[in-house]
């Protein structure tokens, strides 16, 4: 009787893999100090722009009366029913202004170094639509003043942060040195919310990550109620923000790579184990271990 034996081709390790690292979580993380550098650099440029667009108050205030006019005739909401519920407490519309003057940046910010950190490869891809919608931004600020309907008299608003607090600008918005108040169109409050709310919605899988759009959500409320935005302004920052997703896609495959950083080490052994226990239950023997395959046996 002759017969050849060889060993049976081994299952893969769920756990091993998990402890090997990806090679996004690694060799795609770029540079800490090059990315501080840019990304400074992109907020002074964008500052310095926003400046160069200041100074064109008749033709803000003409944009602004067009873009009320153009709300009423699209049968929009008025901006004032969204402020009418904020006044009605002092200490909501006092949170709303402080959410307006203290949650964009910082927000921003801690998004972008938790996907720099936790997901390179989703950070590249948010830093690019970051930086895409905020230039388009800067465009439109440059060739489309607009007064916010706060400074409206058409729109019959309150200037919340003015008369409330705390604000960012300046009480006369032609000499305030500190911010350009007739760029108003696009909301990249607006915009840069809508965007964290997607990019972490894209890089993380839990079944509430949808709970990330609120902050958009209230986002939108917010520069609404205080007057610092028209709803136009937040549907032209949602359209430029489609158009930057549509051209800078996420890298494929990226999703499926760096969803396994969610994974605990733990998990992945409790699965390995469970498919090793599995495999021997269906040969009946409980035995984890392979059995030789016989290959060409004769009898």
């Amino acid at each position: 009787m002759e017969s050849r034996t060889e060993p049976a081709e081994a299952e893969p390790d769920p756990a091993a893999a998990i402890r090997r690292p990806s090679p996004h979580s690694t060799a795609t993380r770029p540079p800490l100090v090059r990315e501080l550098l840019l990304v400074v650099g992109l907020f002074v440029v964008y500052k310095v722009g926003r400046q160069l667009a200041d100074g064109h108050t008749a033709e803000a205030f003409r944009n602004a009366n067009r873009v009320w006019d153009w709300e009423r005739t699209l049968h929009l909401p008025g901006e004032g029913s969204v402020q009418g519920a904020l006044l009605h407490s002092d200490t909501l519309v006092h949170l709303a202004n402080t959410y307006y003057a203290t949650v964009h940046f910082p927000a921003t910010v801690a998004f972008l170094v938790w996907m720099y950190l936790r997901r390179p490869v989703h950070y590249v891809w948010a830093r690019r639509v970051l930086a895409a919608v905020t230039a388009a931004a800067l465009a439109l600020h440059l060739t489309f003043p607009l007064a916010p309907p706060r400074l409206l008299a058409a729109a019959g608003l309150v200037d919340t942060g003015q008369v409330y607090g705390p604000t960012v600008y300046g009480a006369h918005p032609a000499t305030d040195e500190m911010a350009n108040q007739f760029a108003a169109m696009p909301s990249l409050h607006f915009g840069w919310a809508l965007m964290v709310a997607i990019g972490l919605i894209a890089a993380t899988r839990s079944r509430l990550r949808w709970l990330w759009l609120l902050h958009p959500l209230l986002t939108l409320l917010v520069i609404v109620g205080t007057a610092n935005h028209y709803w136009l302004d937040a549907i032209v920052a949602t359209a430029l923000l489609g158009i930057a997703l549509a051209v800078i896609r996420l890298p494929r495959g990226a999703v499926a790579t760096e969803a396994h950083g969610l994974v605990t080490a733990d998990e992945a052994y409790e699965k390995a184990d469970g498919q090793a226990g599995n495999s021997g239950g269906a040969g009946g023997a409980g035995e984890k271990e392979s059995v030789p395959e016989l290959v060409g046996a004769r009898r």
